[in-house]
């Protein structure tokens, strides 16, 4: 999928991106064994890349992240999750999270979904 800016999803992965490539310059070492260890976080296992990310976006939800909200949204996407199972991961976050987390997510993580699959056409 490339990216251009065309949307405030396309923008936010592009910003977090570019965010990433300066610390990476300025902190190597660092930005190589956080990649390692979240590499192996996100690895198939017990539970696959999908699933891992379901979570990952129900903890980013909770949070308030709205950069990891967007990244594991588009994660979710990638790996194959139904609008239903984004859905539902909204819902256990908003069970733990309250209010705070039903509008993250009928907010940024449906513009987020729609925005993506405008990208796709």
């Amino acid at each position: 999928m490339e990216l251009n800016t065309g949307n405030p999803t396309e923008a936010a992965l592009i910003k977090y991106k570019k965010g990433l490539g300066v610390f990476n310059e300025k902190m190597r070492e660092f930005v190589s064994q956080f990649n390692a260890f979240t590499e192996e976080c996100f690895k198939d296992g017990a539970l696959n890349q999908k699933q891992k990310h379901l979570i990952a976006l129900g903890i980013s939800i909770h949070a308030q992240d709205e950069y990891c909200i967007i990244y594991h949204t588009k994660g979710c996407l990638d790996h194959g999750c139904s609008e239903q199972e984004i859905l539902e991961a909204i819902g256990v976050s908003a069970a733990l999270g309250g209010g705070a987390s039903v509008s993250q997510g009928v907010t940024l993580v449906l513009d987020c979904m729609n925005e993506m699959n405008d990208m796709k056409q």
